[in-house]
Order: C-alpha cells, then sequence, then structure tokens
C-alpha cells in the first residue's frame, strides 16, 4: 500500500476543500441572485471544468502556471518557487477543476431559500453582508454540506490534471490517482487493486452521504 500517496491525496482534499467552498459561496451568490450583462457566458466558463478533457484543462492550467507566464512569475517572485510541479500549483490546478461541484449545490441552495427570509431580514435592516451571514447560510447548510462533500470526493479521485500540474513527485503531488497508474505500468496489479479498492470506498462512502443529505 502506497501510504504517502494516500496522505497526499487526503491533503490535497482537506486544502482544496475549504478554500474552493469559501471562493465559490459569494460567486454562487451572485449567479443565484443578480442580472448583469455577461452572465451566461460566466455560467459557462464557471461550468467548462465538467465538459473539458482534464487532460485538455490540465495542459492549459500548465500554460498558466508555467515559470514564463504572468502567474509562474508573479508567485516566483513572492514565493521563490515554481508554481507547476508543486503541491501549491496542485491546489490552484485541483481548485478550479472542482469549482463546477462546490457552486452548483451551493447556487441550487440559495435558489431554493424561502424568498420571505431575504424580505424580512431587508426589513429588519439587516445589510447584505449580514443577510448573508445571518439568513441565507444557516439556511442553506444542506447545499454547503453538498459542495464539501463532492469537492473533496472529486479533489480525491482527479488525475488528468493532478498528472499535468503536479507530476508525480514523492510526498508532494503524487496522489493515489497517479500511483494507481504507476502500479499498472509496472505490472504490480496487487498495490493497484489494493488502492483502487480504498479509493472506491471512500467514493462509495462518499455517495451514502450525499444520499443522506438530499433525504435531510
Amino acid at each position: 500500500m502506497d501510504w504517502t500517496s494516500l496522505a497526499v491525496t487526503g491533503k490535497l482534499a482537506l486544502v482544496v476543500t475549504p478554500l474552493l467552498v469559501a471562493l465559490a459561496l459569494p460567486l454562487a451568490w451572485l449567479l443565484a441572485f443578480t442580472r448583469f450583462p455577461g452572465k451566461p457566458f460566466l455560467e459557462a466558463l464557471c461550468n467548462l471544468p465538467l465538459v473539458l478533457p482534464p487532460t485538455v484543462l490540465g495542459f492549459g492550467l500548465l500554460l498558466a502556471m508555467s515559470p514564463r507566464s504572468s502567474l509562474g512569475q508573479a508567485w516566483k517572485s513572492l514565493f521563490g518557487s515554481n508554481l507547476v510541479f508543486s503541491f501549491s500549483g496542485l491546489v490552484l490546478a485541483s481548485m478550479v477543476y472542482s469549482l463546477p461541484f462546490a457552486l452548483q449545490p451551493l447556487r441550487a441552495a440559495f435558489v431554493k431559500l424561502d424568498k420571505s427570509l431575504l424580505e424580512s431580514a431587508s426589513v429588519m435592516g439587516l445589510s447584505r453582508l449580514a443577510t448573508f451571514f445571518r439568513v441565507v447560510l444557516p439556511n442553506s447548510l444542506a447545499g454547503l454540506t453538498g459542495a464539501g462533500v463532492l469537492v473533496f470526493a472529486h479533489t480525491a479521485g482527479e488525475f488528468g490534471v493532478a498528472l499535468m500540474v503536479g507530476g508525480s513527485v514523492d510526498g508532494s503531488t503524487k496522489v493515489a490517482s497517479i500511483a494507481i497508474f504507476e502500479h499498472v505500468e509496472t505490472l504490480r496489479y496487487d498495490a493497484a487493486l489494493t488502492m483502487s479498492l480504498v479509493l472506491a470506498g471512500a467514493s462509495y462512502a462518499v455517495l451514502l452521504l450525499m444520499g443522506r443529505i438530499n433525504r435531510a
């Protein structure tokens, strides 16, 4: 059992999940409750990772984060290291890759909110920020939890984007899916099967949890 790659996978999912959910919250609010020119284009852009082949998305992110790119140069000037083939770069790429899985449950939860709650908050003189934290979030816990669970599971199972951006650096960017691929390449089928069963079991547990959330 390649415990190191499993640990990297767990660490990646634990870092990406809260960061991405926090980032998706205001974006989901914007898409759910506001109208502005270009909204359909923003929605399509946010959901693009759902339909793009992971290798295409990964290659695009690899170019965007390369040492020659503006982002890569800015990162190196700030932190003294390259963004590609690093854990930090893998986190950023994973956030882009899993964005729709955070955005859609949150937006659906916001759309389902009882509009009378928002009207009451407005009558009471609550600001938009206060309304968001005191009214919207407490009444959107199912969407918030669902977004967190989906992001965690999707991040833990990613392969193409992780391979393109993170590579296969032991203890840093080699996640479980890459380790399984390498085990198969070297004909170590027993190791690949064991890790596959671990990931399959974790994925099944996620589906059970999502079913319980949806029934709540």
